[in-house]
């Protein structure tokens, strides 16, 4: 028997990332076309199965040169490499709403592992029917362990962009019938 399909709603749904810039403040950008499914059965989601694409060429740091740079092979290397991937390999339970989801994530054609922080904020029938679950899910990770090298010093020999990447997502999940 197959597990229940569960659909990333794009509207309500929110894949981010932070990096320190001039190691005083935060960039923040996002994906704008992202889909993600969870496959569970259990009511708390401890066997959830969950996989997430983004497409790099959307990315958006309300900054349009810069977000061009981001899509060149200094960075994401739109062209040669499309999409970022993350798949799910087991969800741990930690906590009453809290789980810790194991996994491996793809950027430029390299694999790493990853354990994200999952909080499940609940379940919810909303207007017209749907059931909806709502996530939030955090973590990191390192620029260079992506090929993601570029960097640039400021006069005073500081560096301009951080190595770790802080990621934020805000997620629905629609029950799908």
């Amino acid at each position: 028997m197959s597990k229940q399909l569960w659909v990333m709603d794009p509207a309500h749904s929110e894949v981010t990332f932070k990096v320190r810039h001039m190691m005083i403040t935060n960039v923040t950008g996002t994906f704008e076309n992202s889909t993600g499914t969870m496959h569970a059965d259990s009511p708390d989601f401890s066997d959830a199965e969950i996989s997430f694409e983004a497409e790099v060429a959307s990315v958006n740091t309300r900054n349009g040169q810069r977000d061009e740079h981001l899509r060149t092979n200094d960075f994401f290397d739109a062209v040669t490499y499309p999409k970022l991937t993350f798949q799910s390999s087991k969800m741990e339970k930690a906590g009453d709403n809290d789980y810790v989801l194991h996994g491996e994530i793809m950027i430029r054609g390299v694999k790493k592992q990853i354990a994200l922080q999952v909080a499940y904020k609940g379940i919810v029938v909303d207007l017209w029917g749907l059931t909806r679950a709502g996530f939030e899910m955090s973590g990191s990770v390192l620029r260079a362990d992506f090929g993601l090298q570029w960097n640039a010093s400021t006069d005073d020999g500081s560096i301009v962009l951080s190595d770790e990447v802080k990621l934020l997502m805000n997620v629905q999940m629609i029950k799908q019938v």
